[in-house]
């Protein structure tokens, strides 16, 4: 970045948030932090910010590119962990079938419910792949060239 370059307000804010940490650090002191922060509030190019940050380290030189651009902020957090609260459906699933086999009253029902409800899965793939299929057919025959206007059903 060339040091003439202005800043925004969002630049002046990761600089002083850093200043921060660098307090928090031990690095500066409370004079300095007071000082450091007006410095970078005041500032007005990139060239300003360096000077406030010249002798503190830092994981990227301010102003700076990576290569690549930040998410928006509307993108919401990046790196969210997701905790699975409750059993884990495999092993209770397991379970079922355990008991299905042993209890052979239960067993002979279970499979026969469990036949009726892979059918009606089977069914409707094969329905819907049927449907995509001929969906497909007609926009290819109704999108000729120089054919603009699209044809309904």
């Amino acid at each position: 970045m060339d040091d003439r370059m202005r800043i925004s307000d969002a630049d002046r804010e990761h600089v002083t948030e850093r200043l921060r940490e660098h307090f928090a650090a031990g690095r500066l002191d409370s004079e300095e932090l007071d000082e450091r922060t007006t410095a970078a509030l005041n500032a007005k190019t990139y060239g300003d910010l360096r000077r406030v940050m010249a002798d503190l380290p830092e994981p990227a030189p301010v102003g700076a590119s990576t290569g690549a651009m930040p998410p928006p902020d509307w993108a919401g957090r990046q790196h969210v962990l997701a905790y699975r609260r409750g059993p884990r459906l495999l092993p209770l699933a397991l379970l079922v079938l355990f008991a299905a086999i042993i209890l052979p009253p239960v067993g002979f029902v279970f499979f026969a419910f469990l036949k009726v409800i892979l059918l009606i899965w089977l069914v409707t793939c094969v329905a819907g792949l049927f449907t995509a299929a001929r969906f497909r057919r007609h926009l290819r025959r109704n999108s000729q060239p120089g054919n603009s206007s699209w044809r309904g059903w």
